[in-house]
């Protein structure tokens, strides 16, 4: 490294907004208004940023429901932002012409396949530039000149197929039936009509993500042997093909899971970000790769931080999004890896950064906001952003960094919300959320959500603390393997030591913790219900895992299991297997469950909450229990009034057994009382069992 510099960087607008007469806790009535910036795209001068907002309709207010829409804007400077599309268009893949005069996103309009549409940054209306008749657009890219539009499209529609379907014959072989998506280059017309035969680009392999050099000469395309999910953890890889010619130049032989990859403004190399081999959890670490070898070479492998979002400067360097811990900074690479500057955000979360021209744009949170736009400007961040004003009106906990040291000596951390108006004396209620993967982490940035209790339950005087437990990412490779064939121990151990080290401190009621979680989160939910149920005074668990040996058997993602959690499979030591499952153990089951998921599940089969409700059910009949499915929905929920559902299922069933600690209290009512304004708020009561 040439030089070694720490900026801390100033807030804009965060002393407004603490200082601002707060008057309200918050509320799952709140949680479903929610909005957040999702994409942005800089104009190639700069001077613009293009930027989504994703928000939910509000049920809460009688809303028909829906999944989340996304509204696009420009912003020119801070609070200078205007709406660009009309309410009914919810675009997506949002980028500028290589001129930056028009701005493009791709789009569904009515029942049609998803198109490349632009709009004039000028004004104007907004129109078709690009559509294959038979498949949507997945993703596409501009080459340099603007001429021509490449994108990645479904596959051609099977006709064979489709008449047989009409005579009723509408049987699926399992995992068979693939077709590979296509790439097509289109020429721009700009004159409200469409390349009508756009030329085909062979493609080697099941594609999923590509990209185009700045000179437009080659491409990178991501490949898989399969478009099945576990391909996509275990088997990607990085090609460089001639655009002409679809000829592959070189393949990236990395043999672990990938994440962002970016073509350098020389087209020299690529940034990547990915595991540094088959084992290792999650793609934290950056590479870089010479394009015409595909010879790749890590940066920053084995430091204790996961690199999260990269993008190159127009002056060659490398701009990175790095979490360390539950923090995040910036680190500025030289073109030859070296690492020129690390920049710290104070208390913003940093999620993605993009640049163009001098501008460089960052996605963040804090504590107090969920996303916002930041600019880097003159050494500081700057927000361009101000969404959800109504957060001025809430009375927050405190939310901070809290550590501490695990039964073996290992420190672990997580992020602290404490009860708003602090703790009382013998402690607070306090709700352990345990974020999934477990190759995932949990920052000290937002933490609120449909199935995260946050500042919901701080304003109900809960504490809550998100663990980031043995596997989890931010740490390190090291830190994130130490779970491998270790199933529950220590990563699921972590959490009681937590939940030990808040109580001394004066900060958790032991009598009165509980245990939440989705996925991974959902097994640890789980767990704490059976095994550890005598820690536990309520568990919510959301699309979780009971059984290991049946969740091989499901599950989408059976290679991805062995290579970076179990190391094993079932059959090597069934007993073993079934010793980690909380089925095991239910006849220490007495803590009160609400189980939830989604009927579509293939990550995690809507079996596993199943399998548990019937042996608890038929084994503990006195332990308070309700299993709940939401129609239609996969490995998580989308729909606006499944989310709000959940969210209000899940805080009185907390309120029931975890506030008051009385594991025999009566269930709460199968119907959760909706808001006046829901549809349907002033329908009967049904008090009927799920």
């Amino acid at each position: 490294m040439n030089r070694l510099t720490v900026v801390t960087a100033a807030l804009f607008a965060t002393a407004s907004l603490t200082a601002t007469a707060h008057a309200r806790p918050m509320t799952p009535e709140d949680v479903a208004k929610i909005e957040s910036v999702g994409a942005i795209a800089i104009s190639p001068d700069g001077m613009r940023i293009a930027y989504t907002t994703g928000s939910l309709p509000d049920v809460t207010e009688g809303e028909d429901n829906g999944g989340i829409k996304s509204q696009l804007s420009i912003a020119t400077g801070p609070d200078i932002a205007r709406q660009f599309l009309p309410e009914d268009v919810s675009p997506g893949d949002v980028a500028f012409s290589p001129d930056g005069r028009m701005l493009t996103f791709t789009w569904s309009k009515d029942d049609e396949d998803a198109a490349v549409w632009g709009i004039p940054v000028d004004g104007g209306t907004y129109m078709k530039l690009a559509a294959i008749e038979d498949s949507g657009v997945r993703d596409y890219r501009f080459s340099p000149d603007g001429r021509t539009i490449y994108m990645m499209v479904g596959p051609a529609k099977d006709e064979q197929r489709e008449a047989q379907a009409k005579g009723g014959f509408t049987s699926k072989v399992y995992e068979e039936e693939f077709r590979p998506a296509r790439m097509f280059a289109a020429n721009v017309m700009m004159n409200g009509e469409i390349d009508d035969e756009p030329r085909e680009i062979a493609l080697p392999g099941y594609v999923s993500a590509f990209d185009i050099a700045p000179d437009g000469s080659f491409g990178i395309i991501e490949t898989t042997p399969t478009p099945l999910v576990d391909d996509s953890y275990t088997s990607k890889r990085v090609n460089v093909i001639d655009l002409a010619s679809g000829d592959v130049r070189a393949v990236v032989e990395t043999p672990g899971k990938l994440g962002d990859v970016e073509i350098s403004p020389d087209g020299s190399q690529l940034s990547l970000i990915a595991g540094i081999d088959m084992n290792d959890p999650a793609a934290t670490t950056l590479h870089l790769v010479d394009t015409a070898t595909g010879d790749y070479r890590a940066i920053n492998a084995g430091e204790p931080l996961a690199t999260v979002d990269a993008e190159w400067m127009s002056d060659g360097r490398l701009m990175t999004v790095v979490h360390r811990g539950v923090q995040s900074e910036v680190h500025v690479h030289n073109a030859d890896g070296t690492l020129a500057e690390v920049i710290d955000p104070g208390e913003l979360i940093l999620t993605g950064v993009e640049a163009a021209g001098d501008r460089v744009a960052f996605t963040a949170s804090a504590p107090q906001h969920p996303t916002e736009l930041f600019v880097w400007n003159n050494g500081a961040f700057e927000r361009w952003t101000q969404h959800n004003e109504w957060l001025s009106d809430i009375t927050f906990g405190e939310q901070r960094a809290y550590t501490f040291t695990a039964t073996d000596g290992q420190e672990v951390e997580g992020v602290l919300i404490l009860p708003v108006g602090g703790v009382a004396a013998g402690g607070a209620p306090t709700i352990m959320n345990v974020h999934g993967g477990p190759e995932a982490h949990d920052s000290n940035g937002w933490q609120t959500a449909y199935s995260k209790p946050g500042h919901v339950a701080a304003g109900q005087g809960y504490a809550v603390f998100l663990p980031n437990y043995r596997g989890s990412t931010g740490y390190g490779t090291a830190f994130s393997k130490q779970h491998q064939g270790r199933y529950t121990d220590p990563e699921f151990r972590d959490i009681v030591d937590a939940k030990n080290a808040l109580a001394a401190d004066g900060i958790t009621d032991p009598d009165r913790t509980g245990i939440t979680g989705g996925s991974y989160g959902g097994y640890a939910s789980a767990w704490g219900a059976t095994y550890y149920s005598a820690e536990f005074a309520a568990s919510v668990m959301f699309v979780g895992i009971s059984d290991q040996i049946s969740k091989f058997g499901t599950t989408d993602i059976p290679y991805e299991m062995y290579n970076v959690h179990s190391l094993a499979w079932p059959w090597d030591n069934w007993q073993k297997m079934l010793e980690v499952s909380p089925i095991y153990y239910t006849e220490r089951a007495e803590t009160p469950l609400l189980i939830m998921h989604g009927e579509e599940d293939t990550r995690v089969d809507p079996s596993q909450s199943m399998e548990l409700y019937r042996f608890i059910k038929v084994r503990k009949p006195d332990t308070p229990l309700r299993l709940v499915f939401f129609p239609g929905e996969g490995h998580g929920n989308r729909m606006a009034s499944h989310r709000y559902d959940y969210n209000l299922r899940m805080m009185e069933w907390f309120d029931t057994y975890l506030k008051t600690g009385d594991r025999d209290a009566e269930m709460p009512p199968a119907r959760p009382q909706l808001a006046e304004g829901a549809k349907g708020a002033s329908a009967e009561e049904d008090d009927s069992e799920d």
